[in-house]
């Protein structure tokens, strides 16, 4: 049986995963690895513990002999950079993107290159103060920790990095360097000029389908050139259907991206939390965010307690089509009808006027689809021609938020998709033409559609 091997990289879940031919998982291991610190006692990932387990469980599953691997690819997070020194051994820790930074080393860049406003926009780059904005790393470097600077032959993302240990390329692709990074110019489709300026070179952007053929534990195949987790999991749909979409990847943070709307972000939508990133295409993704999945739990919180039902009730809550069509007629908000708190919890509102945890229940997810909404219509153009609306992650198995999406969009098709492991799928897709040889990919979304009430 011939297979693709992807390693999906999270923060808290390590995997590796074997596609066959059909993109089915026949094979799944999986890693809970404890953080290590940084020079200043900061969390991070272990580099060196990933790097033997990347290494040992390729080598193991390929003299197993259970499968025909022919490829390898890797999903991991963004923003994240490795430094190698002249000898192409690392440098340092892999610093977590959440680490903060002395916020005037993004300001010395927009001071340079027309204000905050008009940097963020060339870049397609809210200003998040954090390791999260990577190419703020290289400055940092350069101003922190001089020594690995002036070292480093080489800098790579993450995902790169991974395939560097099997192939020795230094390589880029456009899905690490295109997304809230401060490197790429979205006017001129290329690096900005801020990196040329302080004399850094970083390696031209391949495209995501290519494959460098290496050895490993003496087999033969091909090695493919990493990707960011957020645009792996957009992939399979991207290659799954024809129909014009926008996917909502719900978990945390609600994400909408739109893969069809390729217009350069505006200043007023990156002051709404919006950001271009870019895709397997090299084209821009327009994206917004809401932090659907904590403010749902902070409120479920306040909730429970004062119902006194157990934490999972929510769960077990039918959603009741009286209820829904009350909301939706009457279009009234309740939990955020005000400024949203700090803490994301209105303690003003109060809950006795819900007759039950299920009432207030309700009004709670329709305030939060209502929010949510807000959010992905900012992707979408006033004439955009998106046909369809895809819900991924957890709240695609919440009834209550997908009827009252469906019923607010009553114009497009609604659909759920339950694709597991859709990161680790999209790393192995854009394998898959060169080593199948197939133009058009048989992929199974899960979908199913959901109508107006």
């Amino acid at each position: 049986m011939k297979g693709i091997v992807a390693f999906d990289i999270g923060k808290t879940n390590k995997k590796i995963l074997v596609f066959d031919e059909n993109f089915h998982v026949v094979y799944q291991d999986e890693q809970k690895m404890e953080p290590v610190t940084d020079d200043d006692g900061f969390e991070c990932d272990d580099i060196e513990r990933i790097e033997r387990w990347v290494l040992d469980s390729l080598q193991k599953l390929l003299l197993s002999g259970r499968y025909e691997i022919v490829a390898v690819n890797f999903s991991t997070y963004g923003a994240s950079l490795i430094w190698l020194d002249k000898n192409g051994k690392h440098l340092g820790p892999l610093y977590d993107y959440l680490k903060p930074v002395d916020e005037h080393i993004a300001f010395s860049l927009f001071e340079r290159y027309g204000g905050e406003s008009e940097f963020c926009r060339q870049t397609a780059s809210p200003s998040l103060g954090l390791l999260l904005n990577s190419g703020i790393q290289l400055l940092w470097m350069k101003e922190d920790h001089p020594d690995v600077y002036q070292k480093a032959g080489s800098i790579l993302h993450f995902p790169q990095y991974l395939s560097y240990l099997l192939t020795g390329k230094i390589m880029a692709e456009s899905t690490s360097i295109g997304c809230h990074t401060f490197l790429w110019d979205f006017d001129h489709n290329q690096y900005h000029q801020w990196l040329a300026d302080e004399g850094i070179q970083l390696p031209e952007p391949l495209p995501n389908n290519y494959l460098a053929n290496v050895e490993v534990a003496g087999k033969v195949l091909r090695a493919g050139i990493g990707i960011h987790d957020s645009s792996a999991a957009l992939v399979p749909y991207l290659m799954g259907t024809d129909e014009r979409f926008v996917l909502l990847s719900t978990g945390t943070w609600c994400i909408s991206m739109n893969p069809f709307n390729h217009e350069n972000l505006t200043a007023e939508e990156l002051k709404q939390d919006c950001l271009n990133y870019l895709n397997i295409y090299q084209k821009p993704v327009k994206s917004s965010r809401y932090f659907l999945g904590h403010i749902h739990d902070v409120n479920m919180e306040r909730l429970t307690n004062h119902f006194q039902v157990e934490k999972s009730t929510y769960k077990r809550v039918e959603s009741n089509e009286m209820l829904l069509k009350k909301h939706l007629e009457n279009g009234q908000k309740v939990f955020f009808c005000k400024k949203m708190p700090t803490d994301y919890v209105d303690d003003t509102v109060d809950l006795e006027q819900f007759d039950s945890f299920a009432t207030a229940y309700h009004q709670l997810m329709f305030d939060l689809t209502e929010e949510c909404i807000h959010s992905l219509k900012l992707v979408i153009p006033a004439k955009d021609g998106v046909e369809s609306l895809i819900v991924s992650g957890g709240f695609a198995r919440n009834r209550i938020f997908i009827t009252y999406l469906a019923s607010r969009f009553p114009e497009k098709r609604v659909y759920t998709s339950e694709i597991d492991n859709a990161s680790a799928l999209g790393a192995a897709l854009v394998c898959a033409e060169e080593v199948y040889g197939q133009k058009k990919m048989q992929i199974d979304l899960g979908l199913k559609r959901w109508h107006a009430i």
